[in-house]
């Protein structure tokens, strides 16, 4: 059953080929037996889903089976930046251990309206702060097709959590990739909307302007049931966007005609590693079998990206992250990491007398020249297909000594969260040391729509994201 996809699950709970606390059940065992190879998991909440579950079997033996909402039943994870009530949220620092938020943060709130079920918070890079879930305080977890190696970051622990079975979709949060490198390291799909799309009410503040909720899972049409269901505007978050989100499902099976694809020439240059531009090249090709034309574009202020996301994400962190201390939260700033220190130091000097407008200030300046480059190729194109990652997985271990070569790796993913566009990320293919390789197909700003009918036309043709990783 674990090999299933949502609509899939939906329909054998309908027709009663197993209960949702059959499911839970054995979704929990398989948690038991497997993560502790892994390390997905932070918190698991066997009681509270065997509760849930228990409502979910009344609900469906009294409703109508066209009449139920299509996450009834689902297990799904959680990312531990998003709180959860009565549920322990940690951010997988030592900061916030043993902190049980008294609600649910919004997306939480609305999938478990619809009836799916939490069955546990997954591992991070402690604040998010990471790009292979190294960083958080607690243990790295490990990527499913090779233990030896990272599963990406920050959301390592959703996205492997994902790949294994262990709950049938994640509520993640990208702020520089932190959604869309793990998907392409564990072969799943996963979604970075546009800024606002989805209320960011109750999820922990990494970067204030640059955070954004969305799901990873297995395919482009489960991403596309879950959007629809915690997508839209909401009271408690300013910053959320006002119209009621589209049919995103029916969007699905609308496909593309006379697609006009991008291709970034600063995105395939020196640096890409050589098997991810041998897979993405077929997947351009397989995108023109289905109608698409493509053509080479420019998005200069790239190279300037990754130094810009570093001035502008550890200021906002500093800020974010002074508000934890003894007195509200039970654990003093001397239990933040290495990695969260090191931000905070170069936030707060970025931020500081004398240094604002020379360090962020003329980032902000640079970001917006990043996004007036993606302003100016949606004129000319309707989506951009690139690389996420310039490497494979790399080993745990590899990158911790050297901080740089670790922000490196949001050289094709930063870019992205500071212009505000939405970006999916899809598996294409393996290194022939069998690790995975995805691709993102990136969007003008609430694009979801369009995203998702390329990408469900790709995955009707492909067969990457059915391979499932193999931990016996």
């Amino acid at each position: 059953m674990f090999d299933l996809t949502i609509r899939e699950v939906a329909q054998k709970l309908r027709s009663k080929e197993f209960s949702v606390r059959e499911l839970v059940l054995a979704t929990l065992d398989k948690i038991q037996k497997e993560d502790i190879k892994i390390n997905a998991f932070v918190t698991v909440c066997a009681d509270q889903a065997l509760e849930a579950a228990n409502r979910a079997d009344k609900l469906i033996a009294k409703t109508p089976a066209d009449e139920l909402p299509i996450l009834c039943g689902i297990p799904f994870t959680a990312k531990d930046v998003f709180c959860t009530k009565g549920v322990e949220t940690t951010a997988s620092s030592n900061v916030l251990k043993n902190f049980l938020p008294p609600y649910d943060a919004t997306p939480i709130k609305r999938v478990k309206q619809e009836g799916a079920i939490l069955i546990g918070k997954t591992n991070c890079d402690a604040w998010g702060h990471g790009a292979s879930t190294e960083n958080s305080d607690f243990f790295p977890t490990r990527n499913p097709w090779n233990l030896d190696y990272v599963p990406g970051g920050s959301c390592g622990g959703s996205a492997a959590a994902v790949a294994c079975g262990m709950g049938f979709f994640s509520i993640a949060e990208d702020t520089g990739g932190s959604i869309r490198q793990p998907s392409a390291f564990c072969n799943v799909t996963g979604l970075k909307v546009t800024y606002g799309r989805v209320s960011r009410y109750g999820a922990i503040a990494f970067a204030c302007s640059l955070d954004t909720v969305g799901p990873i899972a297995k395919t482009v049409d489960d991403c596309a049931l879950v959007l629809q269901k915690i997508a839209g505007p909401d009271d408690l978050d300013a910053t959320a966007v006002l119209d009621a989100p589209p049919d995103y499902i029916n969007c699905l099976t609308k496909g593309f005609k006379n697609i006009v694809l991008g291709l970034p020439k600063e995105y395939y240059g020196a640096g890409l590693d050589k098997e991810i531009r041998q897979a993405i090249d077929e997947t351009i090709r397989i995108f023109e079998g289905l109608g698409a034309r493509t053509i080479e574009i420019s998005l200069p202020a790239t190279a300037r990206s990754v130094p810009t996301y570093y001035i502008i994400a550890p200021s906002e962190t500093s800020s974010n992250l002074a508000r934890y201390d003894g007195i509200r939260f039970g654990h003093s700033r001397d239990s933040f990491g290495a990695e969260a220190k090191r931000r905070i130091m170069l936030g707060t000097y970025a931020l500081s007398a004398g240094y604002y407008d020379a360090y962020y200030k003329r980032a902000m300046k640079v970001r917006n020249l990043i996004k007036k480059d993606f302003d100016k190729a949606f004129t000319e194109v309707d989506a951009i297909i690139a690389p996420i990652t310039p490497t494979p997985p790399f080993k745990i271990g590899e990158k911790t000594d050297d901080p740089v070569a670790m922000y490196l790796c949001d050289v094709y993913s930063g870019p992205i969260n500071l212009a505000g566009i939405p970006s999916l990320a899809m598996p294409c293919g393996f290194t022939k040391n069998n690790l995975p390789i995805g691709f993102q197909l990136i969007g003008p700003q609430l694009s979801e729509s369009l995203l998702f009918a390329a990408g469900h036309a790709y995955q009707q043709v492909t067969d990457w994201h059915k391979r499932k990783p193999n931990l016996n």
